[in-house]
């Protein structure tokens, strides 16, 4: 992990600064900038483009009763696409737009679909959390207004109380 996170945050802005200066030695200090804000501005409008298509493609699969799972897969692909674009430099550029060509993204879906897993009865394992959780029991009456089998029958399931209005 340790590793990951040192490519992340150190080693990724050292080699876009080592690009920015070399294409900036051979194009210019503006050309070098406009480029960055191109592939931007081109990056947004791609990922706004294929995000769209991505989640009517989701809705369509729902309408039908299908789990969009490939479509959940490539649209925080399509994400990172996102973020990677509009962050300067060639290198994360690049890589967002690897995740923009839909035969890259597909590829990558069918990659990461087997180690992505949902457990039934639980939603991605957030109740492991919480060690000290209990299942109500079996006898669990599901209605809190109504009043348990064993009491007398005689009794109503009107509640009696005194009301005060403080104001």
């Amino acid at each position: 992990m340790f590793r990951v996170l040192f490519l992340l945050f150190i080693a990724v802005p050292v080699v876009e600064i080592m690009l920015l200066i070399n294409v900036g030695g051979m194009l210019g200090a503006l050309p070098t900038i406009c480029l960055v804000i191109i592939t931007a501005w081109l990056g947004a409008t791609l990922v706004k483009q294929q995000g769209m298509s991505t989640m009517q493609s989701m809705q369509a699969k729902m309408a039908n009763g299908q789990m969009p799972s490939d479509e959940i897969i490539a649209s925080v692909l399509l994400l990172v696409a996102g973020v990677t674009l509009l962050t300067p430099g060639f290198l994360t550029d690049g890589l967002g737009l690897l995740l923009l060509w839909p035969v890259s993204r597909q590829w990558l879906v069918n990659k990461l679909k087997p180690h992505i897993v949902a457990k039934q009865g639980q939603s991605f394992g957030f109740q492991q959390g919480f060690g000290d959780y209990q299942q109500p029991s079996k006898d669990f009456d599901a209605d809190p207004y109504t009043q348990p089998k064993d009491l007398n029958s005689n009794q109503s399931s009107t509640l009696e109380g005194e009301f005060e209005r403080k104001d």
